[in-house]
């Protein structure tokens, strides 16, 4: 029996119960009626009255029910005769897969069958293909032995006509050394008369050499120490135009090729501007919720300060507050915290304490993946697991509101790319970029440089000296001693010197543009003065009549002389001035 029809025989059953109550209360109230000594009483009509009305709902309700008695019968039978045509569709189903499977199996049969018989023939044509190669193969054998026959015959014609010519070889051998001996005996008495001649020569060559010895006034010795030291004073001298040419031209080549090196690493490294700040904001649902947070009598403020170590600013700032922490990590745990204390609307001192827990492992988990992206996006795999969890902590950490986990991303990056252009060793001038800052995670715990308690890090934690070296060396409380260092000094300032990558105050830079534009307006025969590129440029359009070519070059340097000498910036700042001379003539 299937579920519907369960459900209809059981709405049938209460409908039938319903009917048979409703019937017997109707006879209930039929006897009452028939049984009233009082017909004329007015309060007993109104009851028959009542009642009568009461056995017309009853017998309404009954009709109903019976309606819906056959209703229900009507849905049993059409789920009677749907479940009769599903059994004759799965009859038709399980008839329609036995034909299926016995004209699956005949086909299996016939395959079968074909397949023996390609066997056969396969076999047959196999043994036909083996028996015509076993002769070719007794043919080619047999043509092979016929040439080797004929090439043995040719073979011992060859050697008896070398034989002879040997034998013709020998004698003519026999007849030149012959003239060998005598020709040696010409040329020992020629070698006499050569000898005897070359003593003459040398006694000649002697008495010459004494002869000049005694018109010069000196020895040989003497003079050849005099042409010594004429020719050495005459080649140092050489060699040392020769250095200075070559020096200079490396210096020029070297700045050169420096600017290159460094703008295009810069280039090719794109990284966002700054806007970290050192006070987070947490934006509240409503200023109710202050209330909460600061609790009766300020116990929950008090205590989400002790538990979190972060100063909780509330003030008249509509729905916001203020975190304030010296510690960027322990104000992100403090944000969190705070966070989920205000999502949970549950805020008393105890879920303080567990709610910060949750947060502190959280930002930990947070940490420890930002630090292996950006491993991953440098190209470091193998490091100590305590360096990648102080890496972590960079993430929250900011030097002039510049990012310090980015900047060591960026300034690896440019690292690696001069290092490459100078064909260099890439990985380990991009481990010293990447690990020079890490003595910030714990600039607020351990006195001293961060550089010098970055180093010390790397020390421990078993890194390269060179890298030590780089990360002790980049601030200069160490002389750079190698390319390491002085790769990670210049990519370090490339990073935090690139125009936008760290904050300075608007008062400060509006302060600076207006000096530039007041050294440069101070000079002589200056019209005009434009701070352009954000103070990169400065344009000062001069009088024609007043600067000439030589003079404009000079304003030049003095200008830019002025602002080296009275301002800080970063990068460079370039000097034009335009001098325009104009001829009118007027065509009558």
């Amino acid at each position: 029996m299937s579920a519907v029809e369960v459900v209809l025989l059981v709405a049938v059953v209460l409908l039938s119960a319903i009917v048979v109550g409703a019937v017997l209360f109707g006879v209930r109230v039929v006897r009452r009626l028939g049984a009233t000594p009082r017909p004329e009483d007015p309060a007993f009509i109104a009851e028959k009255d009542r009642q009568e009305q009461s056995l017309a709902a009853l017998r309404t309700a009954a009709d109903q029910a019976n309606s819906t008695i056959d209703v229900a019968k009507s849905a049993a039978a059409a789920a009677r005769a749907e479940a009769a045509a599903a059994k004759a569709e799965a009859k038709a189903a399980r008839a329609e897969a036995r034909r299926v499977l016995d004209d699956a199996r005949a086909e299996a049969d016939t395959v079968l069958e074909r397949a023996h018989k390609q066997a056969e023939l396969d076999a047959e044509q196999l043994r036909t293909t083996a028996r015509r190669s076993g002769e070719r193969e007794v043919a080619v054998l047999a043509a092979t032995t016929r040439e080797q026959a004929a090439e043995v015959e040719r073979r011992a014609a060859r050697m008896d006509e070398r034989e002879r010519m040997h034998t013709e070889e020998v004698e003519r051998l026999a007849e030149r050394e012959r003239q060998l001996t005598a020709a040696s005996a010409a040329l020992a008495e020629r070698e006499g008369g050569l000898v005897e001649r070359e003593a003459a020569l040398a006694a000649a060559e002697e008495q010459r050499r004494r002869e000049l010895e005694r018109i010069a006034g000196l020895t040989a010795d003497s003079a050849r120490a005099e042409l010594i030291e004429v020719i050495e004073t005459q080649a140092k001298r050489e060699a040392a135009l020769l250095v200075r040419d070559i020096e200079s031209d490396a210096r020029n080549t070297a700045e050169q090729r420096a600017r290159h090196i460094v703008v295009d690493a810069i280039q090719r490294v794109a990284s966002e501007q700054t806007a970290e700040s050192v006070v987070s904001v947490l934006h509240l649902p409503g200023d109710e919720m202050k209330g909460r947070i600061i609790g009766r009598e300020g116990r929950n403020i008090r205590a989400f300060e002790s538990v979190t170590g972060v100063n909780l600013i509330i003030d008249d700032t509509p729905e916001a507050v203020l975190l304030s922490c010296f510690d960027p990590v322990r104000r992100e745990v403090g944000r969190l915290t705070l966070e989920k204390l205000v999502l949970d609307g549950r805020i008393h001192p105890h879920r303080i304490e567990e709610v910060h827990e949750l947060a502190r492992q959280e930002v930990e988990e947070l940490c420890h993946r930002a630090a292996e992206d950006a491993l991953v996006e440098v190209g470091i795999t193998e490091i100590h697991p305590e360096l990648v969890t102080l890496l972590g902590r960079l993430r929250y950490r900011t030097s002039y509101g510049q990012n310090v986990l980015k900047h060591l991303v960026e300034t690896a990056h440019i690292a690696g790319i001069m290092a490459a252009e100078l064909r260099l060793d890439v990985p380990i001038i991009k481990r010293s970029a990447f690990l020079h800052d890490i003595g910030k995670a714990l600039t607020h715990e351990v006195e001293g440089s961060h550089a010098i308690i970055g180093a010390d890090l790397a020390r421990k934690y078993g890194e390269n000296e060179d890298v030590v070296h780089a990360i002790e060396a980049h601030h200069n409380e160490v002389p750079p001693q190698t390319i390491e260092a002085v790769l990670t000094q210049a990519s370090d300032a490339c990073s935090g010197g690139r125009p936008g990558a760290r904050r300075e105050s608007l008062e400060a830079y509006v302060k600076r543009l207006e000096r530039i534009e007041e050294i440069a307006a101070g000079k002589l025969g200056v019209e005009k003065v434009f701070a352009m590129q954000a103070g990169r440029e400065i344009r000062v359009m001069v009088k024609p009549d007043d600067v000439d070519d030589i003079g404009a070059a000079v304003l030049a340097r003095d200008v830019a002389k002025q602002i080296e000498e009275e301002l800080t910036y970063p990068g460079q700042i370039r000097v034009t001035v335009v001098r325009e001379s104009r001829v009118t003539e007027i065509a009558r």
